[in-house]
């Protein structure tokens, strides 16, 4: 019986446990992860933020669900060193899991710039479930919260925030808002309609220091201004977790390189999802992380599947507008684009010289979207 070891539990870890039961049903299946949770949404967090549902409802394949497929899912474990050539990983309390072939589906970690002050009490990222929790036990009665970095999940979950009452400066180093997924025009509009919910903005700003005694008082920029604050909130990227292939010899870059068939450099041991890099790109988005998975555990299953390259695209809602974006959004404005634009709404196709649809921008209507980005694809 081959034994499979998965660890990391997300969007491709789960897949590829899923994957790997299709094509063998009688293997052993260990998944192991530091989450308390089962496989859940993270887009979803900012709904628990704001109250409107519960953790229970982040849950997207429950513990049933691995029960039914004989997954052995181990939750709150960490795998603290694996030796590749024993083909073993231990825990930290000390357990031992052998295996026949491994995948590292670790995920990222909240990117935290050095910045003064940024170990003091108020001061918080959101990358989990867990994270999730500290965030929404925040004091009710401190109001003043400073998001630093306006990435997509940071602005919905200060939405959260502003819905129950708190008062939010988002303080970004780009000029404009959310750079990989929207032009200068798109850009403008959102922060018009986040403005008028009750965000301020402090563009083309660096956080020089959190300042307080013991916990979270004010933000100091780079400009001189201070901002009063009760909470920080870091939104500022991920990177990869990689810890567990330091001083391996397996290939490593900004993410753990792969081949097509998301094998790293070392036979038997395979990466997906954040922290895999394919083709000098590292993804950190739910889609790629699931097909990733997919192929990884067809893969790893003795089957035979590649990955492909397919345009970056994301679709979600920022403090409840709707966004999609997909392929070259052509922020220089180069390109020939058809655009759309109304005092809510904002559609922009950007299209080659033989008139090829090559990307998109969707801000407020998205409800084409998954016929442009089919065409982008080429499906059609």
């Amino acid at each position: 019986m081959t034994s499979h070891l998965i660890i990391g539990n997300g969007a491709a870890g789960t897949t590829a446990a899923e994957q790997i039961r299709k094509h063998d049903p009688h293997a052993e299946i260990t998944m192991i992860t530091k989450e308390s949770l089962p496989l859940y949404s993270r887009i979803r967090i900012p709904e628990f933020l704001s109250g409107k549902i519960q953790e229970q409802a982040l849950i997207i394949k429950d513990l049933p669900w691995h029960e039914q497929r004989n997954i052995n899912l181990i939750t709150e474990t960490i795998v603290s060193q694996i030796n590749y050539k024993n083909k073993t990983a231990v825990s930290q309390e000390g357990t031992t899991f052998s295996y026949d072939t491994l995948l590292l589906a670790t995920g990222s970690n909240s990117f935290i710039p050095p910045v003064k002050g940024s170990d003091k009490k108020g001061v918080f990222t959101l990358r989990t479930a867990a994270d999730a929790r500290a965030l929404a036990a925040i004091d009710t009665n401190e109001k003043e919260m400073v998001l630093i970095g306006g990435g997509l999940l940071g602005l919905e979950a200060a939405a959260a925030m502003v819905s129950k009452g708190k008062r939010v400066t988002v303080v970004e180093f780009f000029d404009r808002l959310l750079p990989r997924q929207l032009d200068n025009e798109g850009a403008k509009r959102l922060q018009v309609l986040l403005e008028n919910m009750g965000f301020a903005f402090r563009l083309g700003e660096i956080t020089r220091e959190i300042c307080g005694k013991d916990r979270v008082e004010g933000v100091t920029l780079k400009s001189g201004e201070t901002l009063k604050a009760h909470a920080v909130l870091f939104s500022a990227g991920v990177r990869s977790e990689m810890s567990l292939v330091a001083d391996s010899g397996i290939e490593t870059d900004r993410g753990i390189v792969v081949n097509e068939q998301m094998e790293t450099s070392l036979t038997g041991v395979y990466a997906a999802g954040d922290v895999a890099q394919f083709d000098d790109i590292n993804f950190c988005i739910w889609p790629e992380a699931v097909e990733q998975g997919r192929v990884a555990g067809i893969n790893m299953a003795g089957g035979q599947a590649t990955f492909k390259n397919i345009p970056p695209s994301n679709v979600l809602k920022v403090a409840g507008i709707a966004l999609a974006s997909a392929g070259n959004i052509d922020v220089e404005g180069k390109m020939h684009s058809d655009i759309v634009a109304t005092d809510t709404t904002y559609e922009k196709i950007v299209k080659n010289d033989d008139g090829t649809i090559i990307g998109c921008i969707m801000l407020g209507d998205t409800t084409s979207f998954n016929k442009i980005l089919k065409q982008i694809k080429g499906d059609q």
